[in-house]
């Protein structure tokens, strides 16, 4: 695994590149970093070029200094990345807001995807309740930082908490040195995007979806409905898993990606 940087707008931005192939590039959500993908990148780097991205102000990158960041700032990030590889065709998956990214991305630069998959993500916008939940969140951060928050929030993105112990305490370890100001700026950003749907409906290659049975940040019956939309979908369901299935079932999420990779 390579560590590289790009100067992208006046800021350092970090990624990972492993492996050599087709390229696969992972995109992790809120509140996470490159690592969380990390069995991924063990399984596929034999056989693809794995590239994954910290997003701003996540590990060795910097924050963008700009008002009013959207998803398609971060969208535009990777794409400088793409064109730093002189990548010209690629795969895109994301988790969570990660898959939110990506949905941004697809919707800008489709002619260049093979496919694009979500993990435990969504191409609705949020809700009124979603929304309520998000501003709760964000009032939670200013006043008590962000180890509290990650410490309240990130249990519930497991099934087996138990089981996920170690995971959750190394999860919450990681993300203790994220600012206060990054996890609002991406709470404000997803609460922003638009309904995304029409990306699904129109994308002519093929689209996985990941689903986790147990999943209370993305409903299962509300993932379910999004997977009808696309012309061509991959459709692969978690049973032992809640939002957080690179983790919990990493085994079985490494299985479907391949799949899919093989297919598009």
């Amino acid at each position: 695994m390579i560590h590289k940087t790009i100067s992208y707008q006046n800021i350092k931005i970090s990624y990972t590149i492993a492996g050599r192939g087709k390229a696969v590039m992972l995109v992790h959500g809120f509140a996470e970093n490159g690592t969380v993908f990390d069995n991924q990148v063990d399984f596929l780097e034999e056989n693809y070029l794995v590239i994954v991205p910290d997003l701003p102000d996540i590990g060795k990158s910097a924050m963008l200094q700009k008002e009013n960041v959207q998803l398609t700032d971060y969208a535009a990030i990777l794409k400088a990345i793409l064109e730093e590889e002189k990548i010209e065709k690629f795969t895109l998956i994301g988790h969570s807001m990660g898959g939110y990214i990506t949905l941004a991305f697809a919707g800008l630069h489709p002619q260049i995807l093979n496919g694009f998959g979500l993990l435990h993500s969504s191409a609705y916008a949020d809700d009124d309740e979603k929304i309520n939940t998000r501003k709760k969140g964000i009032s939670f951060i200013k006043e008590n930082g962000t180890t509290a928050f990650l410490k309240t929030s990130i249990p519930n993105l497991f099934y087996d908490t138990q089981k996920s112990e170690e995971d959750i305490k190394s999860l919450i370890e990681k993300g203790n040195n994220i600012s206060p100001e990054l996890l609002i700026q991406q709470y404000n950003a997803m609460i922003s995007r638009p309904n995304t749907t029409s990306v699904l409906k129109t994308f002519t290659s093929a689209i996985l979806f990941i689903i986790g049975q147990h999943d209370t940040a993305v409903p299962f019956t509300y993932s379910l409905q999004q997977t009808h939309l696309p012309s061509l979908s991959y459709v692969s369901i978690l049973r032992h898993t809640a939002h957080m299935g690179m983790v919990e079932e990493a085994d079985l999420v490494n299985k479907y990606l391949g799949e899919f990779l093989q297919a598009v």
